[in-house]
């Protein structure tokens, strides 16, 4: 389906010693008003993937809807036109209203702006439009992969998957991988059997609901350039791994690009991905980095003289900003600088100012993320701030304005632009403003506390819709995944829903999340649910402490993931806790890492594998302690779930059922590991509503020691 350009305009501590301020003031209250439920997640609206034009007179981004009869999420390329750095009139949609489209990218020239988008029966999803007036979306003859222009603009980089080298005696093509070629097992009759055969570690990935093909028949992704008008693409890179993160030389005779040649080496614990460099019109590819460890994100400075990129030495090491000098046949000069040595937290993708001078990048810092700069001095300074989130910035060519999308704990990502340096900005969309009108959101004010060892601990607490003093109030720990992420200053409904259920919602960042420097993100390291656990039951005797409304015989606990695992941890380990929701849990370390896609986590994190470290898989698993939960459990679990299997809640399932503690098992079809994130909207919304009338049912309809009908006031 073609897409019109300029059609369809639409704007549309001690515990004694917790200090708290609120975050965000707010909102008045008006008669008739309500809590977020969670039916209104069908009304959220997210803005992503911004994407500045080169002359700053456009910019464009993503916005995701839902669409909540077809059950599916809408996504959209929108257009906002600029005058100086500000809106110049309302932004609209420029792709077709029927397909779904992302991944906009704008050509040297801004006369162009590319998208992805699946269009029918179309096997290229690769479109364009052209800017200035109306048209409608076209190809660009060989080009089928998200394009990389050269600095002229005369050449377009691109990768494309390769099928590999036909395999002797492979098995029907209509089921290409099924049987591992290096299988030594035979059949009777090929015809007949309709099951795998599997050789490969990595035979199943979380988010694909089938099971994946042998490596040795996967195609590999290949560097491939045509020119700016279209033809027969040549193909630069003829490699047996696959090439990614393109990168043109200032002159265009290089392009520069990320590869790991041991990436089908599957017992590897490694980090050896590189960056490489091959001839626009191919040949012989040259390795530019051999660092121990893994190299990434390459960036070219605006003179082509010098090249940044990401460098990570090992599995749990700093993460640091690197810069080379680079001469014009694309071989370093020199040893790479370290640009952020001196600094603890974990930098984004580099991106060069304008002026060549110093380097952009997006960090964590805390419960926030911002936008930070680093001179090729050293040096790095904090550009924007405040208490929330901020993500995919997008500068102009001359790099005085920027876009990019915010959000904080009562408001979903919106559109932001302002100046680069960070002392201007403004909201440019309001795609989510008339729904939040119409419901009350309490703000997260910010609750901090010191452990024993003298490390402080951030924390959040948001209170119960219709709040008053001098009440009695339930409330629910909510627990983060990774271990190695963070919650923070940004919108999430799940605590909106519990808030408007009538629930008090105290969420952490305890040791071993990100944003709070190296030392404090691995302190957790081999002692998973043991220094967290101190984190988190301290955070629980600082929010009592700060809000006496909060009825401690009345306190719920729930998370997801490593979340989950720390749910089922804690209510094995302690008693006070009195409901719980585990989402893709964890319950058993040693059947985890069998069927699980990412033995290397606990292989770092445990200091080996099962059969190295038995006692420390068994001694962290709550399994090995489920006999103490008193805890009424709801556990959510998808059967996808690749991550973290379903097995594992089907054994605390099993194990709470016969121990006589009330306990359901919800499982959800057609699901993966991201259901609460990215899951079927009509799945997501169940999930939200049976974890909202669990602890409605436990905490506040018939709580422990209390009435049946007591209630929270």
């Amino acid at each position: 389906m073609a897409a019109t350009l300029f059609s369809d305009r639409a704007g549309r501590a001690p515990a004694a010693a917790a200090a708290i301020c609120a975050i965000l003031a707010p909102g008045g209250l008006q008669g008739g008003q309500q809590g977020y439920t969670p039916d209104r997640y069908y009304d959220l609206v997210g803005v992503s993937e911004v994407a500045l034009s080169p002359r700053g007179d456009h910019v464009a981004f993503t916005v995701t809807t839902v669409i909540e009869e077809e059950n599916r999420r809408h996504r959209a390329i929108w257009l906002q036109p600029l005058d100086g750095g500000r809106p110049d009139g309302d932004a609209f949609p420029v792709t077709a209203p029927n397909e779904s489209s992302s991944g906009p990218r704008w050509s040297p020239d801004g006369s162009l702006l590319a998208f992805a988008s699946s269009r029918g029966e179309d096997p290229n999803p690769v479109w364009f439009l052209r800017v200035g007036g109306p048209g409608e979306a076209f190809h660009i003859e060989g080009v089928d992969g998200a394009p990389v222009w050269s600095p002229d603009g005369s050449q377009i980089a691109f990768t494309r998957e390769i099928d590999p080298e036909e395999i002797a005696d492979r098995e029907s093509e209509s089921r290409p991988g099924w049987i591992a070629p290096d299988a030594v097992s035979n059949t009777l009759d090929r015809e007949r059997f309709d099951g795998r055969v599997i050789t490969s570690i990595r035979y199943k990935r979380d988010g694909r609901l089938a099971f994946q093909p042998h490596f040795l028949t996967r195609p590999t992704r290949q560097i491939m350039v045509v020119g700016a008008d279209g033809g027969t693409p040549r193909q630069a890179t003829r490699l047996d791994f696959d090439a990614g993160q393109p990168v043109w030389s200032g002159d265009g005779r290089v392009i520069f690009f990320t590869g790991d040649e041991r990436q089908d080496d599957e017992l590897n614990s490694e980090m050896t991905g590189d960056i490489w460099a091959v001839d626009a019109r191919g040949g012989t590819v040259r390795r530019l980095t051999s660092n121990p460890g893994s190299e990434s994100a390459p960036a070219l400075s605006p003179d082509g003289g010098a090249i940044a990129f990401l460098s990570t030495p090992a599995r749990g090491s700093q993460t640091d900003l690197m810069v080379a000098d680079i001469g014009s046949d694309g071989h370093f000069r020199g040893q790479p600088r370290n640009l952020t040595a001196d600094w603890d937290l974990r930098p984004g993708n580099p991106e060069w100012t304008a002026d060549g001078s110093a380097l952009r990048f997006a960090a964590g810092t805390g419960g926030d993320s911002h936008l930070f700069q680093v001179a090729l001095g050293g040096g790095v300074e904090q550009v924007t701030r405040g208490a929330r989130r901020l993500s995919s910035f997008s500068f102009s060519s001359a790099g005085d304005y920027m876009a990019f999308a915010a959000t904080d704990a009562v408001t979903p990502a919106e559109l932001y632009l302002g100046a680069a340096d960070g002392t201007t900005e403004q909201k440019a969309t309001r795609f989510n403003d008339e729904w939040l009108g119409e419901v009350t959101l309490m703000p997260a004010e910010e609750l901090r506390w010191t452990v024993a060892d003298g490390t402080e601990i951030q924390g959040w607490v948001v209170r119960p819709v219709g709040f008053r003093e001098g009440g009695s109030w339930p409330m629910i720990l909510k627990i983060h995944g990774g271990p190695h992420s963070a919650y923070g200053n940004t919108f999430f409904p799940t605590f909106h829903v519990l808030s408007a259920a009538g629930f008090f919602v105290l969420y952490t960042n305890p040791r071993g999340s990100s944003g709070y420097g190296h030392d404090f993100q691995y302190a957790t390291r081999g002692e998973w649910g043991i220094v967290d656990r101190e984190d988190y039951l301290a955070g629980v005797d600082a929010a009592l402490a700060a809000y006496p409304e909060i009825d401690p015989e009345r306190i719920g606990v729930s998370g997801g993931s490593y979340g989950g695992f720390m749910t089922n941890w804690l209510t094995a380990t302690t008693d006070r806790f009195h409901a719980a929701v585990t989402s893709r849990s964890i319950t058993n370390w040693e059947s985890w890492w069998g069927t699980s896609d990412a033995q290397g986590l606990t292989e770092y994190e445990f200091f080996g594998t099962p059969w190295e470290q038995r006692d420390l898989y068994r001694r962290l698993s709550p399994i090995s302690h489920v006999e103490n939960v008193t805890a009424p459990t709801l556990i959510i679990h998808s059967e996808n779930d690749y991550r973290t299997p379903i097995g594992d809640g089907e054994q605390w399932f099993m194990s709470l059922k016969k121990l006589g503690v009330p306990v359901e098992l919800v499982r959800y079809p057609r699901s993966s590991h991201g259901l609460s994130r990215t899951g079927e909207p009509w799945l997501l919304v169940d999930r939200l509503e049976r974890l909202r009338s669990w602890f409605d049912h436990y905490l506040i309809r018939s709580p422990p020691g209390r009435r049946a009908d007591a209630g929270n006031g």
